[in-house]
């Protein structure tokens, strides 16, 4: 299909299908004219890319680890996992140390809500 279905079908846009390929994430067919032609697996792709990115998953590290596209790694695919789940618990320890200032906020506000004199 090309790229104005492909978008509609994948819900993401024209234009986040073209820095897709940019970027290298996905390679889509050519037609004999030089119209991108997006089959199926290429939408599901996009469909895996777009989760990972709203996920706050870089560029680069979807480019460097997620299997090129059309092939059979499963090597690469728990590797690929590995990475994900070490990103994720980067993301956690952030939170975790977020916490940890919300909850000191939350105790000076506390103390000084408590304090009499002006405010």
């Amino acid at each position: 299909m090309k790229i104005g279905e492909a978008a509609r079908v994948s819900g993401v846009s024209a234009r986040s299908l073209r820095h897709y390929e940019d970027e290298g994430l996905i390679v889509p067919g050519r037609c004999g004219n030089g119209y991108r032609d997006y089959c199926r697996s290429t939408l599901d792709r996009v469909g895996t890319i777009r989760s990972l990115l709203e996920s706050g998953l870089p560029v680069r590290l979807i480019r460097e680890l997620l299997p090129p596209s059309g092939t059979d790694a499963s090597g690469a695919d728990a590797e690929f996992l590995r990475e994900v789940e070490r990103y994720r618990d980067r993301v956690a320890a952030r939170i975790a140390g977020l916490v940890e200032q919300q909850e000191a906020l939350d105790a000076y506000l506390r103390e000084a809500a408590a304090r009499p004199g002006p405010r």
